[in-house]
């Protein structure tokens, strides 16, 4: 393919021409898709778009987090054209409906990318810093070898006390999700090697191509426990999520009582949630903490 020249980059520093330099192709024509979004036709017959992502460090761990999660060969993602500034350049994906054999095949790879592994819990994709994000919210990685005192050190504490120090969990109420930290170690199940998780695993990020391949866009990749992804999907309403753990089960069995350790695994997007949307999240998640302690 043959660098386009010089004269056919669009002039300023807006998405298409921010396209043009990282692709290497003249923009045939550019359109907003949102606040943060901009689709960008391309001379060569494709489409790319172009993400303000808020901040360059932001953009800088989505780039890493989507590199690393295509580095499993795995599960697809949109492939990274590269970023400035806070701003990515990725394909655009052609969407489609999900079906039963697309719901299999991403549940297959799915546990092929859990199973590609990190080096610890917490570890960050290779080139993507330790402050990360998760949506709008910071995210820590620091690694940790013991997944029950990692979780609850780096992914629950640290939205509790922010949702306490803004009211949104009242002081009171915050005893019901310390305990089931403490009573991690029992209720975490059996031990498991680090995966490579998405980590923001939610139906919004998944986008059922109209090839019939899921793609994963918008991750939080770190290192962590798979029945964490797992326990997003099933959050937030994942389309066909029978057919999808159908699939994950033929790669990696799950261990026995996972459905049991859906709520711990929960906690932590509930608390980000109620951290960055209030208090009907922090409901929910005091919910799922007083049935897990109760267990």
């Amino acid at each position: 393919m043959s660098a386009r020249p010089a004269s056919a980059v669009p002039d300023g520093d807006g998405p298409g021409a921010l396209a043009a330099r990282l692709t290497g192709r003249a923009v045939t024509g550019e359109r907003a898709l949102s606040g943060s979004l901009t689709e960008v036709a391309l001379d060569d017959g494709r489409t790319v778009v172009v993400k303000d992502t808020g901040g360059a460090r932001a953009a800088r761990a989505e780039a890493a987090g989507l590199r690393w999660l295509a580095g499993a060969g795995a599960v697809r993602v949109p492939a990274v054209h590269g970023h400035d500034g806070g701003r990515l350049v990725l394909d655009r994906v052609a969407e489609g409906r999900p079906g039963r054999e697309a719901a299999v095949r991403f549940g297959r790879g799915l546990a092929r990318l859990h199973l590609a592994g990190a080096p610890a819990f917490g570890a960050p994709p290779p080139g993507g810093p330790a402050e990360a994000y998760i949506g709008l919210a910071p995210m820590r990685n620091v690694p940790g070898d013991d997944w029950p005192r990692w979780y609850a050190e780096h992914r629950v504490l640290p939205y509790l006390r922010r949702a306490v120090d803004d009211g949104t969990v009242r002081r009171g109420e915050a005893a019901v999700v310390e305990r089931v930290c403490e009573r991690l170690p029992e209720l975490a199940g059996p031990a498991e090697p680090p995966a490579r998780l998405h980590g923001d695993l939610w139906n919004g990020n998944v986008l059922w191509g109209a090839d019939g391949h899921v793609r994963l866009i918008d991750p939080a990749a770190h290192g962590g426990h798979r029945e964490t992804d797992l326990a997003m999907l099933r959050l937030f309403g994942c389309p066909r999520l029978d057919a999808v753990l159908e699939g994950y089960r033929e790669v990696a069995p799950l261990a026995g009582g996972w459905e049991e350790r859906v709520g711990v695994h929960q906690l932590f997007p509930l608390l980000v949630h109620a951290v960055l949307f209030g208090r009907g999240y922090a409901e929910r998640a005091l919910a799922v903490a007083r049935s897990a302690a109760a267990g």
